[in-house]
């Protein structure tokens, strides 16, 4: 590691969390330089919800740059993005009756926030963003604007301004709904609250402490925003992508977002992608006002298009649903056996954890994990109560969905 100490940036996070040098990986475990053996279940904080070398996904990756497919284009037409636009309709939206346009933002998770930020700036004419306690969506300015981690939103060196946060569900127990107090300030004159142009939400928050929004209360998330003329994005780029169960975690809930946000497991194979999905009417950019050099990542659209076939039908969807039971239950047992973790389960699906009582804990179990041969994080938002959540585990891999068909 000296040489990483020596000639990277202080900057640098996971590679302290897990102090090795990773050399191979396959489906769901990766291996380091010196031969030792993990067990994944970070999985790149969602990025590898199929695993690691995918094998469908590697053998078209191959075949691609065999055939000297197209890798970079901007936003010019390939035939890898109109498969990638065909297989998206055809297997994701046209099934649920989703008319979504998409917009190819830029390579990673904060270009797709910045994206829809921008655009409901734009379609509503107001500047203020309703956003939530312990959110996180991205560390651009737009996207740290509208993220609660003080950490992070102290890296920005200037001042955030254009938000307004209100209480995340189930943020502090025994208060006020955070939805009717903002209610109330909406529909208050004197209040000095301007109207919000969008409010920005995710159905279980990943960064935040793995808390878990309820179905009723995003619903009356999404009456708020039609009752007030804001538009609801929903950031699905750690949730989404089956890491909660169904492709996107807001299904269940029965809501309907005006723009949706996805990056990670999106690019298949841990290829940088992010997507921008727009209802139509909302479609205002104009042609280059959201630009960016590698929007076109054909490599990552050909390995999208490839994971997509998994939700051709239910089977991975129910083996997430599975092994998600198994999770919590063992997260429930281990709570159970270790009453002095003060341990509460958290999270939804595969997007699991456990927060435990008591400053730097959640470091040190982490760390014993990783001693053992298992990777996981933990995430870093700090509680008023929990100190830390040390578990975070990743989606089903591709291996485990053939395992459930045959």
């Amino acid at each position: 590691m000296e040489l990483f100490e020596k000639h990277e940036s202080n900057v640098r996070s996971y590679c302290r969390a897990f102090p090795t040098v990773f050399e191979k990986a396959r489906g769901s475990k990766v291996w380091a330089r010196d031969g030792r053996e993990y067990i994944d279940f970070f999985a790149g904080a969602g990025a590898l919800n199929y695993g690691h070398n995918e094998p469908s996904l590697k053998r078209r990756l191959i075949e691609y740059l065999e055939a000297d497919g197209i890798t970079h284009s901007l936003d010019m037409a390939t035939a890898a993005k109109a498969q990638l636009l065909e297989r998206l309709n055809e297997v994701i939206l046209a099934p649920r009756a989703m008319t979504y346009k998409v917009m190819f933002p830029g390579p990673t998770g904060t270009n797709a926030v910045e994206s829809a930020l921008k655009l409901a700036r734009k379609v509503t004419g107001r500047t203020q963003v309703l956003t939530f306690t312990n959110g996180f969506h991205g560390m651009t300015l737009g996207s740290l604007a509208v993220t609660g981690n003080a950490q992070k939103r102290a890296g920005a060196g200037v001042p955030l301004s254009n938000a307004v946060f209100a209480p995340y569900d189930g943020y502090a127990d025994g208060t006020p709904d955070g939805l009717d107090q903002v209610e109330r300030l909406l529909e208050d004159g004197g209040s000095g609250v301007d109207l919000p142009a969008a409010a920005i939400v995710e159905t279980v928050q990943g960064e935040g402490g793995l808390r878990v929004a309820s179905f009723d209360w995003l619903k009356r998330l999404e009456a708020l925003c039609r009752r007030f003329g804001m538009l609801l994005i929903v950031d699905d780029i750690q949730a989404g992508c089956g890491r909660t169960g169904p492709f996107f975690s807001f299904e269940p809930a029965g809501i309907e977002p005006d723009i949706v946000c996805l990056s990670k497991s999106i690019g298949g194979y841990g290829l940088p992608l992010a997507l921008t999905l727009i209802r139509p009417e909302h479609d205002r950019f104009a042609a280059g006002e959201h630009n960016g050099t590698f929007r076109g990542n054909n490599l990552a659209f050909v390995a999208a298009t490839e994971a997509l076939s998994y939700w051709r039908d239910d089977a991975l969807e129910k083996a997430t649903a599975a092994k998600a039971t198994i999770v919590r239950e063992a997260l429930l047992e281990l709570a159970r056996r270790r009453p002095e973790l003060e341990g509460e389960v958290r999270g939804r699906g595969l997007m699991q954890g456990l927060a435990v009582a008591g400053e730097g804990l959640g470091e040190a179990i982490c760390m014993a994990a990783f001693e053992r041969g298992l990777l996981v994080e933990r995430p870093r938002a700090r509680g008023a109560r929990w100190s830390s959540c040390c578990r975070r585990w990743s989606s089903t891999s591709r291996r485990s969905s053939a395992a459930s068909r045959s």
